[in-house]
């Protein structure tokens, strides 16, 4: 890291379940940027711990509010995303909306923004887990219904986000961060 930066990496309770790791992220971003970022940074990314960097990450990442492509959904057409179809679920988004689906690996932006993301986030999955409702895929469910109706202003592609189960298409040159690969029944307690 350069001069002046700084690279915090704080821990999260493990759960019986990964899915309920996933789906505090957004209550824990909300928690850890009123308590301790909101006048202490201009940025916050959240990556997922179980990732590599592989190639070089720098200022051309950060924006307002920053996105990035799913790996396994860049070039799908929308009407296969994984988004959250019930109308009942805070996350709902029909079938003829939808523009990119976004990973929820990687999340970042300006803190403001940041903590507008997850404050609205968080208040959506509350109110789905009062009707006993869980999104198809957690918060990235609530994350792409958010990015539907507020559009991040950098939009990262795949190489910002891979998957190191995934060959190398042509058209990603550089693999910059990745999940990498996994043995699940050995990291999770439930596959």
């Amino acid at each position: 890291m350069g001069e002046d930066h700084q690279l915090t990496v704080i821990e999260v309770p493990s759960s019986n379940r990964w899915q309920e790791i996933s789906l505090r992220r957004m209550e824990r971003l909300e928690k850890l940027i009123e308590s301790r970022l909101i006048n202490e940074a201009d940025y916050i990314f959240s990556l997922d711990v179980d990732s590599k960097f592989y190639g070089r990450w720098g200022a051309e990442s950060l924006g307002r509010l920053v996105g990035a492509i799913h790996p396994w959904y860049y070039n799908t057409f929308r009407e296969k995303f994984p988004y959250e179809r019930r109308p009942e679920s805070q996350a709902f988004i029909p079938y003829a909306e939808g523009d990119f689906y976004y990973g929820g690996a990687v999340i970042g932006g300006l803190v403001k923004d940041v903590y507008q993301l997850a404050k609205t986030c968080w208040k959506q999955l509350d109110i789905d887990a009062a009707k006993s409702i869980e999104a198809a895929w957690q918060e990235e469910s609530h994350l792409n219904k958010y990015f539907l109706y507020n559009k991040p202003s950098k939009l990262l592609s795949p190489e910002y986000l891979w998957d190191d189960k995934k060959s190398n298409p042509r058209e990603i040159k550089i693999i910059r961060y990745s999940q990498v690969y996994k043995n699940y029944r050995e990291v999770r307690p439930n596959p």
